[in-house]
């Protein structure tokens, strides 16, 4: 197999092991062990890390190398958070440098995502975090943008959990596009309202899925 190819292998099997929680957030990423468990040398292996490492799923502490898991009990201050920093660009919306484009073409976007919808979790994480970074970015405030981004690289480890259920992405390209409209209609108090409903369901996905994550961690190490 081709250097190229065998990186590529290594990297997409142990992104899915990281991400289906079949390796703890506990267990330390030694290159050797890993080498054996996915028969490579632990070239491959380094690379692939460093990648992951990059991506976010994979940290750094005084131990080594483990697979990044928010805590449980951060999850709801980081939704809280977030939630506090869109609604606040939501109310920036009626200030003269609220870019208003962005937002239209945003909105073409996500109903264009109703015939061609995104094949996969990690498809529809990207597409969601650039609509959510969009919205914000609109209100001319950096500094909000930046925090939402700081959130979304927190969570995202535990956001690509799991499989994609067609009826829930349908719901939420629905969901994107009604936000969007009323804030470009100006029904900010009906946009605000969709949005904090829209981002508390994400939470409690999210939860539920770092939850059972954690209990699939604890099963593989029994």
């Amino acid at each position: 197999m081709p250097r190229s190819d065998l990186r590529e292998k290594v990297y997409s099997s142990l992104r899915r092991d990281l991400i289906s929680g079949a390796i703890s957030s506990t267990e330390r990423l030694g290159e050797e062990r890993l080498a054996e468990l996915y028969g490579v040398s632990r070239t491959p292996v380094r690379e692939a890390l460093a990648r992951l490492q990059a991506d976010g799923l994979v940290t750094r502490d005084e131990a080594g190398l483990h697979a990044y898991r928010p805590r449980l009990t951060d999850l709801p201050d980081l939704y809280e958070l977030r939630a506090t920093l869109e609604a606040r660009g939501i109310t920036r919306s009626t200030s003269k440098s609220f870019d208003r484009a962005s937002l239209s073409t945003l909105s073409a976007t996500w109903v264009a995502l109703r015939a061609d919808p995104p094949d996969t979790t990690d498809d529809l994480v990207a597409l969601d975090e650039n609509f959510h970074v969009t919205l914000l970015a609109a209100s001319g405030n950096s500094a909000l943008t930046d925090a939402l981004c700081t959130v979304n690289a927190k969570v995202r480890p535990v956001r690509i959990l799991g499989g994609l259920d067609a009826a829930a992405v349908v719901c939420a390209i629905d969901q994107h596009i009604e936000i969007v409209e009323h804030v470009l209609a100006g029904t900010l108090d009906s946009a605000l309202e969709l949005l904090v409903a829209h981002i508390d369901s994400s939470r409690d996905r999210v939860v539920e899925r770092a939850r059972q994550a954690a209990a699939l961690a604890g099963a593989v190490r029994l």
